[in-house]
């Protein structure tokens, strides 16, 4: 019964690309934010990081997806524009209550279609040591792990894949 439910709960998720600024998009941001630093041995302080603000998520420099599940915004994730071949992957985030249903990962195929779309042939992402679910999800969907690419100051794995 529980594999039904679940299978039903993933048929149930929506995600499209929309305003990292709207309501939907600032919920998800802000719990992303709140969860890194309640996660991360140092906290974390999105200003300290790599920025990936409003305008670089924001066509043509960026995608911003929200996922929904019942009308719920539950996730998000986001293409930043590097140049015209490569693009990082940002702000991946999944509710913890809407974890296990596929979630991230279809943000991520979403993000990876786009950037087919896009005519981009690289994808770059660092993450946390803290971020086990992340890690794993990287690399079932085929990223490799790579030496450092940039100064992230929370970061402790760097991946790319190929499109």
């Amino acid at each position: 019964m529980a594999e039904i439910e679940r299978a039903t709960g993933a048929a149930a998720v929506k995600i499209r690309v929309e305003p990292p600024g709207s309501v939907d998009g600032r919920k998800c941001l802000d719990a992303y934010f709140q969860e890194l630093a309640m996660r991360f041995e140092m906290g974390f302080d999105p200003e300290q990081s790599i920025s990936a603000r409003e305008e670089e998520l924001t066509p043509p420099s960026g995608y911003f997806a929200v996922a929904r599940l019942d009308g719920q915004a539950v996730g998000c994730g986001a293409l930043k524009v590097k140049d015209e071949r490569t693009e990082d992957i940002k702000r991946m985030w999944t509710a913890e209550a809407a974890r296990g249903l596929g979630i991230a990962r279809g943000i991520l195929e979403m993000l990876e279609a786009k950037a087919r779309q896009l005519g981009i042939t690289m994808l770059r992402l660092e993450t946390n040591r803290a971020l086990h679910e992340a890690q794993a999800l990287y690399r079932k969907s085929g990223y490799q792990e790579v030496a450092r690419f940039n100064d992230e100051p929370y970061a402790h794995y760097w991946f790319e894949k190929r499109l």
